[in-house]
């Protein structure tokens, strides 16, 4: 995986990556850490040569021409390689530089002869001016990451009420060079006396754009570091025995390295779009790229730092020696968190900006066959927009368009452009196909494993929305583990009888057919013994009782089965083939990109915000910056899985992880709500979808479609490779 999402990104990692594997050696990284002073790593000229420290400047300024993206992937790729030297420290310095229109230096930074630096932090530092104007500095920065070996530092310095960045080399400044807790980067103080800094060194750039700067390249250099701690850590819980089996099959391990692999995520995807949107011209308000920034540096580095921790605990005792590097990689993420900032104030600063009207677009850009595409879709929906009521739904059915992502003549067959294109047309057109919700998942098993016969009764009626679904899968013994069901199908003349109860079925009562799981063999292994049913739901013997929830309402049933009788033209496919059918998914997936605010039920809490402006103290304000940052990295994990199959790349593991923190998200939406309102949200009297309503009905959330655990178990196993739980050793009778 990387920061970057194209072809010509993966190529300018895997370069890197064969660059660091040869030249950034645990021996180069050890001998750095114990040197008695810092030193330019060996490897510093080849990487200058590269032109990978000029990547990000323009080609008359003496770089390659690229931009913040390119340059983020480089940073993650070193990261990950923790790559000692003062490579992050030199490129900042470069970027805030080119951003100020400052190009004195810009052609040394580029070529490796220039060392700079960036003090975040003014400490004393403040800045004078004569009644000339002139400009002088006194007092003391905060640490500057990489000032042993910096011929440059940029600065901020209290200047009044705001902060004015200046540049100066090292000879006008006097440094006090300390150890460091990062051993392979080490910082330095610097002290200035009554210093005059010249007019044209003074820099003119918003305040606000160095730290936004420093917290897109950390965030990529986090990024790579919980990359390596992931990876490392999940390595080591395959091989690592323990009680006579791979500590990564302990539920408590494998649930840890499949958080671990959460965060990775999350920090990558908040530092590719703080790179992508910090280009300059990529926005046009400014407030978009300072938000983006901000989320990541409220997210990315906070995950790194947590990825981190954790890569220790799973280690164990090896990952608290000095001979691993787990401490290092430990050293490096927490210097970049504290020099960066409280995170507490980067969340503040993505509530301020939000409250204030700032939103990141998550839009597509499409290729250019795209618009060919538009122009018949468009024509064909017109003709559906002249429609009204059911003809306007038929038509738009018989056409491919209530999943166009199914084969003709069900679908179109549309690919992930073609998809998005539909979507924006009916969107535009004020359309909306038939909502199938469970028949979306019936339509594509028929497909693929129905007959003729099946497919001619099912499929146009349930695209039209004549047929509605309900699903008999989940069991009082057979939630999570589905394939321990124990409701009965047994042979008769004509088809089978059923037997059992089902349980958290929605829909049942409104359904006109459901799908059923049953076991047909009961000799054969678990997964093989099942059989995938159409049930009629008027059928004698079903009694369908309403379940009520801890919303007060039913929307879920359970369902007894006796005696049942569904005919063998029910059976879909062959018995025993149930487990593969429930488990069905078409190669041409559906592709789609939300249109909805990317701050999702965060949106809430903005109402209230609004509304209560005098109770936004720091600490909602905090909490209401780390629920947004939540809600924007998970838009963005859905939005890099919907540009991956644009591209025709496979899936990453953004899809399981946007599900796990998304509904831990919406959880914590609404009972934060609850909080802030008080006792005001327990009066009993509030309507239907208020905060008190979605606060209980969130925590089925977490329980539905696959509990989180057993959501990190499938992270675990299927994306790190970790060993499946033991099956249970068989009772003796």
């Amino acid at each position: 995986m990387t920061i970057g999402l194209t072809e010509e990104h993966r190529d300018l990692r895997d370069t890197v990556r064969t660059f660091a594997n040869r030249h950034i050696t645990q021996d180069v990284v050890r001998k750095a850490v114990s040197a008695e002073q810092e030193m330019l790593p060996p490897f510093w000229q080849t990487l200058a040569e590269q032109g990978l420290l000029g990547l990000h400047l323009p080609e008359n300024a003496g770089g390659a021409g690229y931009g913040l993206l390119e340059l983020a992937v480089v940073v993650e790729e070193l990261g990950r390689a923790m790559a000692p030297g003062p490579f992050l420290p030199t490129t900042l310095a470069a970027a805030v530089l080119h951003r100020a229109g400052h190009r004195t230096h810009l052609a040394g930074l580029a070529d490796g002869t220039t060392i700079g630096a960036v003090g975040l932090g003014a400490g004393s530092l403040t800045l004078s001016r004569g009644d000339d104007g002139a400009a002088t500095v006194s007092g003391e920065s905060e640490l500057v990451i990489g000032g042993h070996l910096a011929d440059l530092f940029v600065l901020p310095a209290r200047d009044g009420d705001r902060t004015t960045w200046f540049v100066l080399p090292r000879a006008s400044v006097d440094t006090t060079d300390v150890a460091g807790h990062d051993l392979a980067r080490r910082p330095s103080r610097v002290r200035l006396r009554n210093t005059a800094v010249p007019a044209t060194d003074v820099l003119a750039v918003d305040q606000q754009l160095p730290l936004d700067l420093a917290a897109v390249l950390f965030a990529a250099e986090a990024s790579g570091i919980a990359d390596r701690a992931v990876a490392v850590s999940a390595e080591y819980a395959r091989v690592r025995e323990q009680f006579g089996r791979p500590i990564g099959q302990f539920q408590g391990v494998k649930h840890r390295c499949a958080r671990m692999l959460a965060l990775a995520e999350q920090a990558r995807a908040c530092a590719w779009d703080a790179a992508r949107a910090g280009e300059s011209g990529a926005v046009q308000d400014p407030a978009e790229a300072s938000l983006a920034a901000a989320v990541a540096g409220a997210t990315s580095v906070e995950a790194a730092f947590t990825t981190t921790k954790d890569a220790i605990q799973v280690l164990g005792g090896i990952g608290f020696t000095w001979e691993h590097d787990a401490h290092l990689w430990l050293r490096r993420v927490q210097t970049l968190r504290l020099t960066l900032g409280p995170t507490a104030r980067w969340r503040r600063r993505v509530a301020r900006l939000t409250l204030d009207g700032a939103r990141r677009d998550l839009g597509v850009e499409l290729p250019p066959e795209a618009e060919e595409i538009r122009a018949g879709i468009r024509a064909e929906l017109s003709s559906a927009a002249a429609l009204e009521g059911r003809e306007r739904l038929v038509h738009l059915a018989d056409h491919g368009y209530t999943a166009p992502h199914l084969p003709a003549p069900w679908g179109k067959g549309a690919d992930a452009v073609t998809q998005l294109v539909i979507a924006e047309e009916i969107r535009a057109a004020g359309l909306t196909p038939v909502d199938m919700i469970i028949g979306g998942w019936v339509v594509p098993t028929i497909i693929a494993h129905g007959n003729a016969a099946q497919r001619e009764r099912f499929l146009a009626p349930t695209l039209r929305g004549d047929i509605v679904w309900c699903q008999l899968f989940s069991e009082p013994g057979a939630g999570s583990d589905l394939a321990s069901l124990s409701t009965r199908a047994e042979k008769t003349d004509g088809g089978w009888r059923i037997t059992g109860q089902k349980v958290w079925t929605s829909m049942a009562r409104d359904a006109h057919w459901g799908i059923l799981l049953a076991r047909t063999d009961v000799a054969a292994p678990q997964h093989k013994g099942l059989s995938y049913f159409l049930l009629d739901m008027t059928a004698p013997g079903l009694d369908i009782r309403p379940l009520r929830q801890i919303t007060g309402e039913s929307e879920f049933n359970e369902i007894f089965l006796d005696d049942v009788f569904v005919p063998d033209d029910m059976l879909v496919a062959q018995p025993g083939d149930g487990w593969k059918l429930a488990r069905t998914t078409l190669a041409n997936e559906r592709v789609a990109l939300s249109h909805d605010s990317s701050l999702g039920s965060g949106e809430a809490l903005l109402d209230i915000a609004a509304a209560t402006p005098h109770e936004m103290d720091d600490e909602r304000l905090t909490t209401l910056g780390g629920i947004l940052c939540d809600a924007q990295s998970g838009a963005l994990l859905g939005l890099r899985t919907t540009l991956r199959s644009v591209s025709g790349q496979q899936p990453g593991a953004e899809a399981s992880i946007a599900k796990l923190l998304g509904v831990e998200h919406q959880q914590q939406v609404w009972e934060t709500a609850m909080d802030w309102q008080g006792s005001a949200a327990l009066t009993g009297e509030g309507r239907r979808h208020d905060a008190t309503w979605m606060f209980l009905n969130s925590r089925c959330l977490s329980i539905a479609g696959g509990t989180t655990e057993v959501q990190l178990n499938i992270i675990g196993e299927r994306l790190l490779g970790l060993d499946r739980d033991p099956r249970p050793t068989p009772k003796r009778a």
